[in-house]
């Protein structure tokens, strides 16, 4: 019975490098309900990725292709032949925009989210470890922005960029840049707390009797270990900024309809069709807003869960059959948290 425990944390800590990768390693602890939600985030999730990535194979059309060899495409026609989701009032092909729409949203998510990595885990060591009046003056800003409506602050930064509306790579850009300054807070704020609290460590310490320079400090000893909340983070920033895209292009401060697809954009266009009973040019670029946002907010929501020790061991503990009461679950997996970290 005793021999157990050790054997049990022996395998975990020589678990191959992908059983240890933030998804993978949150799907491995989750059970029951939290695994479905799990799953069901990583597929709807898995489908957006894979329709940006084969966009175009996917899509019949371009983005902004109105003929064909037939001809013109007609104006509001129903779902139905070529064109599976209808057309818009400009004549553009529903699905292909639709297609094309999740590759501009994964382009514009990575450019805004590893922006805000880099700039907010820079600035949260740097003011975490430092502290003084550079942390004041970071805190300062940082609060004014958080304190400003996210889409608000997007708009202003949208139109001083590139004036509201760009082409391709200088709407993402603008779009990206807006967000970033959006979701840069977050970051800084988060690390900055965990670095506060790892200056005071004994390795720290440790490592400052040895001579330590502030950089080695921070880059080698601290890095590692605030930066472990950051996939949980990007998940829900990700869901965020498909929803501050689609709100600058539903808007008119997004990227121009002949430069990418996008599909605020499109939503807007989609309005006056509503009082016609012409449905579909919103419907489905509004699901698809639905499907990413939702996708990405179940993993983000789950690898939260399944990061409470405490949660976890509970929901362990009442799946098991004659297994331990909650509060011995909870203690095993403390315990194991700990071992881990």
């Amino acid at each position: 019975m005793s021999t157990n425990v050790p054997v049990e944390a022996t395998v975990d800590h020589r678990a191959p490098l992908f059983k240890r990768l933030p998804v993978i390693s949150h799907f491995n602890k989750s059970v029951g309900l939290q695994r479905g939600m799990l799953v069901i985030g990583l597929v709807l999730t898995g489908t957006f990725l894979l329709t940006a990535i084969f966009a175009p194979l996917i899509a019949p059309f371009g983005f902004a292709q109105l003929s064909d060899a037939d001809g013109s495409f007609p104006t509001q026609e129903p779902p139905g032949g070529k064109h599976l989701w209808g057309t818009t009032v400009g004549g553009y092909d529903v699905f292909s925009r639709v297609i094309w729409g999740s590759q501009t949203a994964v382009l514009v998510i990575v450019v805004a989210v590893v922006l805000s990595i880099f700039a907010g885990v820079i600035l949260g060591l740097v003011s975490g470890y430092i502290g003084g009046w550079l942390d004041r003056i970071l805190v300062v800003v940082a609060d004014a922005i958080y304190a400003f409506p996210s889409l608000l602050v997007a708009i202003v930064m949208a139109i001083v960029i590139s004036g509201g509306q760009s082409s391709l790579f200088g709407g993402v850009l603008a779009a990206a840049i807006s967000i970033t300054v959006v979701f840069i807070p977050q970051y800084f704020r988060v690390i900055r707390a965990e670095t506060i609290r790892l200056k005071a460590e004994p390795f720290v310490e440790s490592a400052k009797v040895v001579g330590a320079s502030s950089i080695r400090i921070m880059s080698r000893h601290i890095y590692r270990n605030a930066t472990r909340t950051l996939p949980l983070i990007f998940t829900l920033n990700a869901s965020e900024a498909i929803l501050t895209l689609a709100g600058l292009g539903f808007l008119g401060f997004g990227i121009e309809p002949s430069s990418a697809a996008e599909w605020g954009f499109d939503l807007n266009k989609a309005l006056a069709d509503t009082t016609s009973g012409i449905w579909w040019t919103g419907v489905f670029p509004g699901l698809a807003i639905v499907w990413t946002v939702l996708g990405l907010t179940l993993v983000g929501e789950s690898i939260n869960d399944l990061n409470d020790p405490r949660l976890r061991g509970r929901k362990k503990a009442a799946s098991g059959k004659g297994g331990p009461d909650s509060s011995a679950g909870d203690q095993a997996a403390i315990e194991a948290e700990v071992r881990s970290a």
